[in-house]
Order: C-alpha cells, then sequence, then structure tokens
C-alpha cells in the first residue's frame, strides 16, 4: 500500500518525447533507409535523374547524391547523417556521394537483424571499424601507381578518371569533349590547385559541345553607358587598372543640402564636382592603363571619357570577378587614384570582347601573375546546363585528387568485390560474433555492384556470381560491364577511380553507421514557449 503512495518522479517537462532502447535504434535505421531508397536508382552510368521542385517552384534535375539530398527537406534527426556524409564526400573529394550512401544505408540493413537479435551495438560498432580498417590496409596494398613523371602518361590517368566520373552524368555521351576539357583547366593552375581559380560561366543556347575553355579570365559585358562602342574592343599587352571607386556624377539632391543665395554660387559647386571627378580620370589615363575596371559604376561622362582616349572600362564588375582577374593579372584593387604605382597595375597578353551566344564577354588571356582559366558553358535548357556544371565541379575535383595522390583503382563495382573476398577470408580467421559481422560488412560492400545491375536492368544474382568466381580465382579488377551485359576486367577498360575516394567512401559510410548504432535514445524538447499544465504563476 506504501508502495503505491509514492509520487511519481517527473525529470523532463511535460510535452517531452522521449524513446529509446532497440526500438529506436531500428527505428533510426529504417529512417535511414528510407533516405538511401530515395537516391539508389542513381548510381551508375545507368542511373536515373530526380528532378526536384523546390518552395520557391525552382527546378532542379540532378543524379548527383550531395545535390538531391541538400535538396530533400530532410527532417528525421538521425537521417540527416546521410546528408551531412554525402556533403562531406562532395567537399572532400567531389564525387562518390551517392556510393558513401548507398554503402552506409547497406552497412545498418546488415546491422538491423543483429541489433533485433539482442547483440550490443558497440560489438557491432567494433567490428564494423575493424572490417573499415582492414579493408582500407587492402586498397593501399592493391592500388596502382602510375607514374607521373611522364606528361602525356599523367594526361591520360587524369582524362580517364574524369571520364570515369562523368559517366554516371548528363554529359555522358559528351564525356571525351569534357574529360579533355577538365584536364585541360586543372592543368592550368600552379601547384597547389586552387579550386577558386577555375571559373565557370553559363549561357543558354548552343550546343553543349559549343562549350569552351579560357585558359585566362573571362567575365559577361557589366551594364554600359553611351560612349561605350567607341572604345576599342582588342588591346596586345595592355596594362590593367582594378579599382572600387565610383566615377559618376550624383543627383545634388541625393547627396547634401547647400543653402546659396545666387547663382555663381551654384555654378561653383557644380563645377567644383566635375573638377573631382576629371582629376581622377587624368590621373587614371596618365598612369597608361588601357583596362580599368570598377566594382562601382563608371558614369557616362566616364565612358566618354575613356573612349575618347582609346581607353577600355567596365564598372560594376562583381567581386569574384574583379578578385580573380588581380590574381592573374597582378596588381592590386585601388580605393584611390591618386598615387597610381606600376606595381599597382597588372597585365596580360591579350585583351579582347567577344560575342558568345546572346552576351558579350570579356576575355583575358596569357596572364603572367597567376594561373587560372575560365569554362563557358552552353547548352539548351538551363536546368541542363546547371547540371552540366555540377558534373564538370566532381570531374574538376576528380582530377585535382589524382594529380594529389596519383594512386588508382578500378571502378565499376571491381574494388568493393575484392574487398568483399578479402574480408570474407580475413572473417574465417576470427572466431565469436565478430566473424558474424565482418562477414556481413563484406556482403553490404556487394551493394554496388548489384545496384549498378539493377539500375542497367540486368540480372543481378548472374552477374554477381560471375564477380564471386573470377575474384576467387585472382581476378581482382573483373568489374561489371554495362555495354556488353556481362563482365570485364575494368583496369584494361580503363575505368580508373582515385584510390582516395573509395578510401573517404568506406571511412565515411562506416563512421555514420557507427553513430546511428551507437544512438539508443532520442529526446525531442518541447517548444520553449511550452506552459506545462497545473503550473503555478510565474513559473
Amino acid at each position: 500500500m506504501m508502495q503505491s503512495m509514492q509520487p511519481r518522479i517527473i525529470l523532463l517537462k511535460e510535452g517531452t518525447d522521449t524513446s529509446q532502447g532497440v526500438p529506436q535504434i531500428v527505428s533510426n535505421i529504417n529512417a535511414c533507409q528510407m533516405v538511401v531508397e530515395a537516391i539508389r536508382t542513381t548510381l551508375g552510368p545507368r542511373g536515373m535523374d530526380k528532378l526536384i521542385v523546390d518552395s520557391k517552384e525552382k527546378v532542379t534535375i540532378s543524379n548527383d547524391g550531395a545535390t538531391i539530398l541538400g535538396l530533400l527537406d530532410i527532417v528525421h534527426p538521425a537521417a540527416k547523417t546521410l546528408v551531412d556524409i554525402a556533403r562531406s564526400q562532395d567537399a572532400e573529394v567531389g564525387d562518390g556521394t551517392t556510393t558513401v550512401t548507398l554503402l552506409a544505408g547497406e552497412f545498418m540493413k546488415q546491422a538491423k537483424p543483429y541489433i533485433e537479435d539482442g547483440i550490443n551495438s558497440q560489438i557491432i560498432i567494433r567490428s564494423f571499424r575493424k572490417a573499415t580498417a582492414f579493408a582500407l590496409k587492402k586498397i593501399q596494398e592493391i592500388q596502382v601507381t602510375v607514374k607521373s613523371d611522364d606528361p602525356e602518361e599523367l594526361r591520360q590517368l587524369l582524362k580517364k578518371c574524369a571520364s570515369t566520373s562523368m559517366c554516371s552524368k548528363l554529359i555522358a555521351y559528351n564525356k571525351d569533349f569534357f574529360s579533355d576539357m577538365v584536364v585541360d583547366a586543372v592543368m592550368c593552375l600552379d601547384t597547389y590547385l586552387p579550386l577558386n581559380m577555375i571559373g565557370i560561366k553559363k549561357v543558354t543556347g548552343g550546343s553543349v559541345t559549343d562549350s569552351k575553355l579560357v585558359k585566362g579570365v573571362a567575365f559577361k559585358k557589366t551594364f554600359s553607358y553611351a560612349g561605350f562602342e567607341m572604345q576599342p574592343k582588342t588591346y596586345n599587352q595592355p596594362k590593367v587598372l582594378s579599382l572600387n571607386i565610383e566615377l559618376e556624377l550624383k543627383a545634388e539632391r541625393d547627396n547634401a543640402e547647400c543653402r546659396i543665395d545666387n547663382v555663381e554660387e551654384y555654378q561653383k559647386i557644380v563645377d567644383a564636382e566635375w573638377n573631382i571627378l576629371y582629376d581622377k580620370l587624368d590621373l587614371m589615363v596618365a598612369s597608361g592603363a588601357k583596362i580599368i575596371l570598377s566594382k562601382l559604376p563608371i558614369g557616362d561622362v566616364a565612358t566618354q571619357y575613356f573612349a575618347d582616349r582609346d581607353i577600355f572600362c567596365a564598372g560594376r564588375v562583381t567581386q569574384e570577378d574583379l578578385n580573380r582577374t588581380v590574381k592573374a593579372c597582378g596588381g592590386t584593387i585601388l580605393t584611390t587614384v591618386n598615387d597610381i604605382r606600376e606595381a599597382d597595375m597588372g597585365q596580360c597578353d591579350l585583351f579582347e570582347e567577344v560575342q558568345i551566344g546572346n552576351d558579350r564577354y570579356n576575355l583575358f588571356t596569357g596572364c603572367p601573375k597567376a594561373k587560372t582559366c575560365t569554362l563557358i558553358l552552353r547548352g539548351g535548357a538551363e536546368q541542363f546546363i546547371d547540371e552540366t556544371e555540377r558534373s564538370l565541379h566532381d570531374a574538376i575535383m576528380i582530377v585535382r585528387r589524382a594529380l594529389k595522390n596519383d594512386s588508382i583503382v578500378a571502378g565499376g563495382g571491381a574494388i568493393e568485390m575484392e574487398l568483399s573476398k578479402e574480408l570474407r577470408n580475413y572473417a574465417k580467421t576470427i572466431h565469436g560474433k565478430e566473424q558474424l559481422l565482418i562477414t556481413a560488412y563484406a556482403k553490404a560492400l556487394e551493394i554496388i555492384p548489384r545496384q549498378l545491375c539493377d539500375n542497367a536492368g540486368f540480372d543481378a544474382t548472374t552477374i554477381l556470381n560471375k564477380l564471386r568466381q573470377k575474384h576467387a580465382q585472382g581476378a581482382k579488377w573483373m568489374g561489371m560491364d554495362i555495354t556488353s551485359e556481362d563482365i570485364a576486367d575494368n583496369f584494361e577498360a580503363c575505368v580508373w577511380e582515385p584510390s582516395i575516394v573509395k578510401k573517404n567512401a568506406l571511412t565515411a559510410a562506416c563512421e555514420a553507421c557507427c553513430t546511428i548504432l551507437s544512438i539508443d535514445e532520442t529526446v525531442k524538447n518541447p517548444n520553449s514557449n511550452y506552459k506545462a499544465p497545473n503550473a503555478m504563476p510565474g513559473m
């Protein structure tokens, strides 16, 4: 009787949603599975695209895993982990975002029955981490390092890596054209390969093969006033002056209030403003600069003044384009023209203004100070050009990684099948529950070739059985051949990927899986303005 009279202890505010234990882990795994299902069909050369319409009615067509997951409005707290690993993969290596999400989902799927059977999640986490460490060690052993001494051999390696990255994209049919362009773009850069020195401009219209690479800086012609067309549009060895100054007369009523008692005084004020502007223009002309760029507007008076002296000017240049021009041509962005030195101005071999589609572009080529380039993308639909940009970003990242880490492995499911075989053999040397769990990890790796088969419409069971047989016989680079609906030596077929992509994917997928498996309770706090019933005043 006394036991039933004890008061109920409440630790959390009323209205707090809590769930814990094995059902919570299973629930989190199921939520992650739903996310994986959303992008499962986008994997590989025969992967499908997704059309996503956001709240602002903007349409995005893509099969890039990170892009799709970023646009999906995922609210489940555990499922957001998959979005994070896709973003980290995209930031780190640029490609393999769908792969890393699929692997993480499959690791959880294989762990789910063991969780339901009562195996402690910490045992599963320990086994999966051990399996990942073993897999990374095996990749290190079997990866092939390509000699980078021969420039032509290195170029072929980079081109094949770029082609493999673009196989699963919308631009797959033009992969030879774009892989050359991507390799040329990356080879333009300096030793540190800064990504921000590759500019990408999109021009609607024309064929996708009308896209071009400008080895220098290119940006769209800015807004211009009368007199602009009188300026020359081509210069050889010009000096480039970059400014953050407004060269325009302001309306008097906007700037200040002056109390005057006769017309002569007013004329003096107007003349003073004109003289200030002309003094600035005279100093710029005296510097010897032939190209004048400014982040702020250049008015009609200044435009005509420069045109009369055969000087090209452009105002309202975006900060990004101005920064790239300064880094490429040299000099600095000035905020005053009172002391223009030779070192403050940049130089390029050739400046020209050309027509591309319906737009005119200013091109700076032969920039001595820094190595930079600009990709000008063409295409019919805006959505197609956007997807082309995302595809080229992935390819550029892959080529940069391949340049820094010249070790490659075969793609098309070959490396996953080889790791799966090695892990099954390794599991036989371990006793206890870990043997089952490492075998489950090995089975999870087969999701990549299996999904490639499913997306291409092939019989996955037959293909996987053939692959298992060949890998057991020692053919470590055997993988899927999409064109012949069979298996092939993907290393000989030049389906290459930088080994860093696979290493990063396995590490990120394992970490995401272990994070989800280690969560056994979720607490959702009520809104801060929630008022508990029967609360004392002022509580």
